[in-house]
């Protein structure tokens, strides 16, 4: 349909790309204000906001009354920025002095997202579609959440699904719900199996939540502000040059993957030197970028193209459910010891390989409560949820973008 065909053609330069934004986010906020149900599930308030906007468009769109088009730099730098902060988080000092327990979760997190991915695409073939559909409802969506979504779709996009982003977006909303549904049954049904019982809470799980898990909130003022964007844009300067370097080379990595990398070698430079580094500040700064990134990039979801896939889009998203499901069951349980703390961690990982880490705690605070403490969940399932699955997960994915395109 061209555009000559709408009432009204009108296209949203970048301030205006960046005012609409800003209302969308204040409108997602009023609304999970008003509808807590929505907060419940963790659905970030630029996804509501901007739903609900391309269903304007849609609407817009589907009566030809009008047709909106946007200026795409400004959401680019803020996907860039956002997973150099993602870089920042990747601390391999961390992960050792997480332990053993914290290096098995990783792997099997890992393994999963191959495994999703690796349904997905198998699904997608099965249907006869593009295999990169396979990847929209995979681990992009589902271990990724809707940060991943916002920055995959559109290179899903330009390598030939159409609506790469549109389904990557739906999907993620899909395992944000089922996330936490899901979540609780699994660890019930563990703990009814094996009979198992609250363990002795360790002196050394005590110290690992006191000393790592909890970020002290510090007040950030303008120096550190200063700094953590100092952090973010030397790490994305040198981040480009390293990923048109690879380009000379026939290495073609995502524009945000070199940010990323140089972000972590910063980062793990500093740890080794004993070295602080405003981390509080650089994930604040992190965060913001990721609201309006994520409200630019739902506003201008085509949905219209979502209508010949809703057969496969939905028993796709059903059999990558029972996947995640059947594996935290019978892997992650086992391999996290078949105690009541691996049951914790089963609870917690339908969480955030189905939806996000914020689905995960509320996964485990929720079981623990009724069932009791687990310091060794409450340690192992922020880490790999927050500091390290977006890392591992955007090298898979790039894996298999090649592998399929």
């Amino acid at each position: 349909m061209s555009t000559a065909e709408f009432a009204v053609s009108y296209h949203l330069d970048m301030i205006n790309t960046v005012g609409v934004a800003a209302l969308v986010l204040v409108l997602g906020k009023a609304i999970k204000y008003i509808f807590p149900t929505l907060a419940k599930f963790y659905i970030p308030a630029p996804v509501i906001g901007g739903i609900i906007f391309s269903i304007v468009t849609l609407i817009g769109y589907k009566t030809q009354l009008f047709y909106l088009t946007y200026d795409e730099q400004l959401k680019n730098l803020l996907m860039m920025a956002f997973f150099t902060s993602v870089g920042y988080l990747a601390s391999f000092k961390m992960l050792l002095k997480g332990g053993i327990s914290v290096i098995l979760m990783l792997i099997c997190a890992v393994v999963l997202i191959v495994l999703q991915n690796g349904l997905g695409v198998y699904l997608a073939k099965a249907f006869g579609l593009n295999p990169l559909l396979g990847l929209a409802i995979g681990s992009i969506p589902l271990s990724g959440g809707h940060g991943t979504s916002a920055a995959f779709g559109p290179i899903l996009e330009q390598q030939g699904l159409e609506a790469g982003l549109s389904i990557s977006v739906a999907a993620a909303t899909f395992g944000l719900v089922a996330g936490s549904l899901f979540g609780g049954p699994v660890g019930k049904r563990l703990l009814q199996k094996y009979n198992l019982h609250q363990t002795k809470k360790l002196e050394s799980n005590k110290e690992m939540i006191e000393g790592v898990l909890t970020i002290e909130e510090k007040l950030v003022d303008e120096k550190l502000l200063f700094k953590a964007s100092a952090y973010l844009v030397i790490a994305m300067l040198f981040g480009t040059f390293l990923t048109n370097f690879l380009k000379d080379y026939n290495i073609i990595l995502p524009a945000y993957i070199g940010p990323m990398i140089i972000a972590a070698v910063i980062r793990n430079a500093l740890d080794f030197s004993k070295k602080n580094i405003p981390i509080h500040a650089i994930d604040l700064c992190g965060s913001f970028c990721l609201q309006f990134f994520l409200a630019m990039a739902l506003m201008t979801m085509k949905l219209w193209q979502l209508q010949e896939l809703a057969i496969p889009l939905i028993t796709i998203l059903m059999l990558q459910t029972i996947l995640v499901i059947c594996y935290t069951y019978f892997v992650t349980f086992r391999v996290m010891r078949k105690d009541y703390d691996a049951a914790v961690i089963s609870c917690g990982h339908v969480g955030f390989a189905l939806g996000a880490t914020p689905n995960a705690m509320a996964n485990i605070q929720t079981f623990t409560g009724a069932n009791g403490y687990s310091p060794k969940a409450f340690f192992v399932i922020p880490i790999v949820g927050s500091l390290f699955i977006d890392f591992f997960n955007a090298f898979i994915i790039t894996t298999f973008i090649k592998l399929f395109s």
